[in-house]
């Protein structure tokens, strides 16, 4: 594998191994060569006060193991608990690869992978949740 390229934008923080590097006045690229390195974009980062949903909730434990703040092997269950029960609710094609990705990717430890896979069920989440409510957007 080559690792991963991040194009980071001017000033943009990146979190990686615990580490908060943040890029010069001009677009960059990094290029991870390091095998299961935790990143996060910081830009991408979803604070406590913003866990309130069921995605953002498992979105935000593997943002935990990437940052440190919990141990992979801990968090693995629970991730995988809760990529299960997001399964019952998200039921269209594209939802179910996406599941399965960020299952395989918590399974053979790339977290940063799996962030990738969960983070696009997002805005899904949030249109499921205003028609629910009866506010359609």
């Amino acid at each position: 594998m080559s690792g991963l390229v991040l194009k980071l934008a001017p000033r943009e923080r990146v979190l990686i191994n615990g580490a908060v590097i943040e890029n010069g006045d001009r677009r960059s690229r990094l290029s991870i060569i390091t095998p299961n390195a935790n990143i996060l974009r910081l830009r991408d980062a979803i604070h406590p006060e913003e866990v309130n949903t069921p995605t953002r909730r498992v979105c935000y434990i593997v943002q935990l193991v990437l940052s440190g703040d919990t141990d992979k092997d801990e968090a693995r269950m629970q991730l995988l608990r809760g990529i299960e029960q997001l399964s019952q609710v998200f039921t269209d094609d594209d939802s179910r690869r996406q599941l399965s990705a960020a299952t395989d990717a918590v399974v053979s430890d790339q977290f940063y992978q799996a962030l990738k896979a969960l983070r696009t069920l997002l805005p899904r989440e949030e249109r499921l949740l205003a028609s629910a409510s009866g506010h359609t957007s």
